[in-house]
This record gives structure tokens, sequence and C-alpha cells, in this order.
């Protein structure tokens, strides 16, 4: 059986980090979040890497980033670009915001057959999950999948994040994900400020998606029929985007797709914010020391 494919999105811009989150050293001997989801993903068995980056930054990436496992797993680059549009629909005047990520999934559609699943780059999902999402994919049944996360491990201490909380059924089924900005930590709860101005409360037990998704090459299509429904209605607002979430919502209420939530053992971290790093460091050395990495990962056999 054919291996399954991960699909990294590394095209965003890191706009409250200040600056490419993907290059930041963050492990004890350089190493980013992205080595160790690539780390990972190589040892849970995906059979090859595609990124999905910006034209611009193609040689730095491929040299601070793809150099590092050359030879280990194979990997290939797409490109998200603004003007990649459906017939019909010219790039607006001004627009330079990115698409999306529903858009970042379409970028790679004429480079993969198999099924396969989606990493943000400067997220660390933990390898449980890897290991779970690639052994769903693996199994063919067909669904999609999300890998899930309890909210109050996902909070920063340093701002507000968005998250998308998910409501699932008895049997474990994506019912709806909705996206919710300026969540902040609440003690061992949460809050956020809704759209009607009012505080909102979160217990912190929600389980929330962090674009850990698995899917079968029959997403590209009700991606691109989706997209032109987007842009009729959306594609002149400068801000708007085509948010996975959002599509895979459509999908799941016109109960044309079903998605799983699978449980992981694992804990998100992230740089959300600067102030974030040095936490992350930290988590990151106390895993080594637990023997869940080796303190150089790519200095280990292949």
């Amino acid at each position: 059986m054919t291996k399954p494919a991960l699909l990294i999105l590394a095209a965003g811009l890191g706009s409250r980090y200040g600056g490419l989150k993907q290059f930041d050293p963050v492990g004890p001997n350089g190493e980013t979040l992205l080595d160790y989801s690539i780390f990972d993903a190589r040892r849970a068995g995906f059979g090859r890497l595609l990124f999905v980056i910006r034209r611009e930054i193609e040689k730095p990436f491929r040299e601070t980033i793809g150099a590092r496992f050359a030879g280990r797993i194979p990997a290939d680059y797409v490109f998200q670009e603004l003007n990649q549009l459906p017939p019909g629909f010219p790039l607006p005047p001004g627009r330079a915001k990115p698409w999306g990520t529903a858009h970042a999934i379409l970028a790679a559609a004429n480079a993969v057959s198999e099924p396969f699943g989606v990493i943000n780059a400067d997220d660390f999902y933990g390898p449980n999950s890897l290991q779970i999402l690639c052994e769903h994919l693996r199994a063919g049944a067909g669904d999609y999948a999300m890998v899930g996360f309890v909210l109050r491990q996902t909070l920063s201490d340093f701002g507000a994040v968005s998250r998308g909380l998910c409501q699932r059924d008895a049997g474990g089924l994506l019912r709806s994900v909705t996206e919710v900005a300026r969540i902040e930590r609440d003690g061992a709860a949460a809050k956020y400020i809704g759209a009607d101005g009012k505080a909102r409360r979160l217990t912190g037990d929600e389980i929330v998606s962090l674009n850990l998704w698995g899917f079968t090459p029959g997403i590209f299509g009700h991606l691109r029929a989706q997209f032109v429904e987007f842009l009729e209605e959306h594609g002149r607002e400068p801000g708007s985007e085509f948010y996975l979430p959002t599509a895979v919502n459509q999908l799941v209420a016109a109960g044309k797709e079903r998605c799983r939530i699978l449980k992981t053992p694992d804990s998100w971290f992230g740089v959300t914010y600067r102030e974030d790093r040095p936490a992350v460091a930290a988590r990151l050395v106390r895993l080594v020391e637990r023997g869940v990495y080796p303190r150089r990962l790519w200095t280990v056999p292949q």
C-alpha cells in the first residue's frame, strides 16, 4: 500500500511573531519546530513530504530546512501564489494577503495522488499525534480525520490566540469546528470576547483544531468548487481568507464527507509570540532528556 504523504503549510508570514517562525532555532542544537515534525513524520511512516511555500523563500527554505533531512525522506515543493485563481477570476487590485489555508491545500492538487496529512510548519504536535494520523490514513477507511487537542494546553501566557473549537457526535465524528478569536487563559479555564462585545467563558477542556488533518485526494475537487463560491462572495474583500476548517464544515454539514476526531496523548505547543520562545525551548529540552528525541535529530543513523 502507498504510504501517505505529509503536506506542510509553510507559506505564512508569522506577523504576530515578528519574522519567519519556520527558521527560528528553538531546539537544543538549533532545531526548528519543523525539524521535529519532519522527524516524527518519518518515523510515523509518512512516505514523502510536500512543502507549500511562497516562491520568494524557496532558496533559503531549501538551504536552511531541506538540507537537514536530504536523503532521509523524499520531499517536493509547491508554491502558494495570489494569482492561483480559477478561470474568470482576475486578481483583485491591491490584494496582498494570502488566500488562506484551504487555498494552500489547493496549491498542491497536481502533486498529490495518495492520502495525505496536513500540518502547520510552525507548530509542535508530538510524535504520537503524527503516528495516530498516519495509521488512520494507512487504514484506508476513507473518512477524513482531525487530530484534536485540549484547549488549555494550547494557550499562550503572552496574548490572545485563535482556535477552532470542535463539536463531535457520540461516535467521535466531527459535527462542526468554529474559529474563535482572542481566546485568553483564565486560570485553568479560558475566555474570549464574542461578536456582541460580551465576555464568554470556556472550561479549557474543549477540543480544538490546530490544523492537523488527514484527507483523501477527493478533497481537491470539493475545494475547487468551494473556492469559486468563496471568490464570488468574498473575493473583493482585501482581508478575506478561504479557511480549511470552514471548507470541512461545509462538507460535513452537507453530508458529503465524514471527519473523525482522533485523540492524542501529546500536548501541542508553539511560538505564537516571541515571549513564548523560552518556554518552548525548555519543553524541547525536557523531551530530549526523557529520550523522546535524540539530542541531535539529524545525526541519528538513516
